[in-house]
């Protein structure tokens, strides 16, 4: 039996730390639970599912409806005939070294996404030249019935940063496909150094806030248009990282959101290249 509970302050469950109550949070025990669970609910329940909340901005007025909660829940991880299986929950750095340590190559981008395999899958998430639906044999997808079934790659319209699917189907689980091979935790290791010497890890933030557009990059545009540092409340552009913004303590989810418009037209007026949001943002404003 999962727990439910009730005006569920969302800055507890998203990486900027910031965002209003959802109406009610339900952490399952489990797929089977999470399947009765849905079942349960009335058909006009409006549903969100949560991994990290490390892509996902939501706003302060909270969210109405059930928000499911999946990280540290479905946390399955395996070796299953030459492939590994994880369930959505799974933090996509335990993947990757996972896999490492197995001496199974493909999967080390994953250590630079600070979200679960869920989000993963359902942006495909991407760094270092990775990207996870290049790496996905099939995965587990259940529907708002409650009924999961097996899906493979071409069943989905899958872009840079999108994944087109059904609207009330979540990924529960992904079977990914390496190659074999040495030297995975060396990689990881490099790769980690960089994302520190590169990212404001230091501050609550999002990752990446928007995608690059073709044949170039949002951090440089947005730098070239003098905005790192550029403060909106308690949200800033990371001086250190043009694409990402930061809670330097006190943001409040308005802020970040105007920050990110207000970026978004600057960058819009002075080159003419309008940048795509790579965060999700929900919910009610206050």
């Amino acid at each position: 039996m999962g727990e439910l509970v009730h005006a569920e302050p969302m800055n507890r469950h998203t990486s900027w730390r910031v965002g209003g109550n959802a109406d009610r949070c339900y952490r399952p025990s489990g797929i089977e639970d999470l399947s009765e669970f849905l079942r349960s609910l009335p058909k006009e329940e409006p549903v969100e599912v949560v991994g990290l909340g490390s892509n996902l901005l939501v706003r302060d007025g909270g969210i109405r409806g059930t928000v499911i909660l999946m990280h540290k829940v479905l946390d399955r991880l395996c070796e299953e005939d030459g492939l590994i299986h994880a369930q959505a929950g799974v933090a996509c750095a335990k993947v990757a070294r996972f896999s490492a340590q197995r001496e199974w190559r493909g999967a080390e981008f994953l250590a630079g996404i600070p979200g679960t395999i869920g989000g993963a899958l359902a942006m495909n998430a991407g760094c270092y030249g990775g990207e996870t639906w290049n790496i996905v044999e099939k995965v587990e997808a259940m529907g708002r019935d409650g009924v999961v079934k097996v899906r493979y790659p071409e069943e989905y319209r899958i872009g840079y940063r999108s994944v087109v699917k059904p609207a009330q189907e979540w990924f529960v689980s992904a079977w990914f496909r390496l190659v074999p091979g040495k030297g995975g935790m060396d990689e990881i290791r490099s790769m980690l150094k960089k994302r520190i010497a590169s990212q404001p890890l230091s501050f609550p933030n999002a990752g990446s806030v928007f995608r690059n557009p073709e044949g170039n990059y949002a951090a440089r545009l947005i730098e070239s248009c003098g905005l790192k540092g550029k403060k909106m409340g308690g949200a800033m552009v990371s001086e250190k990282h043009a694409n990402f913004i930061v809670n330097t303590g006190t943001a409040r989810a308005s802020d970040i959101e105007s920050l990110i418009e207000f970026v978004q037209e600057k960058v819009l007026k002075e080159t003419g290249i309008r940048l795509e949001r790579e965060v999700r943002i929900i919910g009610e404003a206050a």
